[in-house]
């Protein structure tokens, strides 16, 4: 059983991914760590703690950074996730769980070396809170298992950027701190807008959610209405692209995605920051801000098909 740290702004799909993880028997969802991005901090750790509640949750939730390491923070995406991050649904936050103590970073540190070369930390956001765990204790580069990173876009399948024209959302948001943890020495894999694009979920799909996992489904499905109607009007899709899901399936099944491995950095001033670039071959150029950092993998594409059967099967699953 995988354990993990989910790093998360929630965010309608954030919350999908949590409740995926949650529902499966190859994972220990261990904490959710919250950030900026879709909602403000203190909305996106309010529905962390909601989460947490709702479906009886044993994850920790540990509050993170409010704002990127050095460019100002963006307003939240209230226009993809609602006024509160999920969709407007009712949120009940009476008797909500309290987060702990330790501020996320510092919650990442105190956990992975306590257990060494076990913890998996899958980022769904900005990626602030792992730098600034990387910035102060550089040594858990070496503790952790692996990092799953749900951000980016590399061109495949004609995806470059959905908030600019080279740039996606968790990039972009603090293109300093995925920077840092792209070019970190730990086995770094980006699951990015290149294969989240292909996986959609129709609204009959997300229907047929809701009647086969009567824990998850009826929620999903509630949520998913507001991000559906985005998606409508954005890229005329009848249903929702599969984001943040897919680092959890990329942990649970990699098996389903083909990869790219190669150095990657991120452009972080000017017209294309937060372009994400990866070199793809192994020779070493004049000017190469590349050659000298790690080797990270890129997804590239995946099995549609088999993603979603597994996806409804792991929810019908749950008990």
């Amino acid at each position: 059983m995988e354990k993990i740290i989910f790093d998360t702004d929630p965010g309608i799909d954030d919350a999908m991914a949590i409740l995926f993880a949650q529902a499966s028997a190859d994972i220990n969802l261990v904490a959710i760590t919250t950030g900026f991005g879709n909602a403000n901090i203190d909305t996106a750790t309010r529905n962390a703690l909601y989460l947490k509640k709702r479906f009886n949750l044993s994850a920790d939730v540990a509050r993170g950074a409010k704002e990127p390491l050095v460019i100002p923070v963006d307003e939240p995406a209230d226009f993809v996730h609602g006024d509160n991050g999920l969709g407007n649904i009712e949120i009940d936050e009476t008797d909500l769980p309290s987060e702990v103590s330790l501020a996320a970073h510092d919650y990442i540190i105190e956990k992975v070396k306590a257990s060494p070369g076990e913890i998996t930390l899958v980022a769904v956001g900005r990626m602030t809170n792992l730098a600034l765990a990387l910035r102060k204790c550089p040594e858990i580069i070496k503790l952790v298992k692996r990092v799953v990173i749900m951000g980016g876009a590399f061109g495949y399948h004609g995806n470059t950027g959905n908030v600019t024209p080279f740039a996606e959302a968790n990039i972009i948001g603090d293109p300093h701190a995925a920077d840092e943890v792209l070019t970190a020495d730990w086995p770094v894999t980006v699951v990015g807008l290149d294969v989240t694009k292909k996986v959609i979920m129709s609204n009959d799909y997300l229907a047929s959610l809701a009647e086969c996992s009567p824990i998850y489904g009826p929620f999903i499905y509630d949520i998913t209405r507001f991000y559906a109607n985005f998606h409508q009007q954005t890229d005329q899709v009848d249903g929702i692209y599969v984001h943040d899901s897919s680092a959890i399936m990329q942990v649970i099944a990699p098996q389903l995605f083909e990869t790219v491995d190669g150095p990657i950095r991120v452009v972080t001033e000017g017209p294309a920051i937060g372009h994400t670039m990866q070199k793809t071959v192994e020779k070493r150029f004049p000017i190469d801000e590349w050659a000298d950092y790690p080797a990270q993998s890129v997804c590239s594409n995946v099995d549609v098909d088999a993603y979603l059967a597994k996806y409804k099967d792991i929810l019908s699953q749950a008990g």
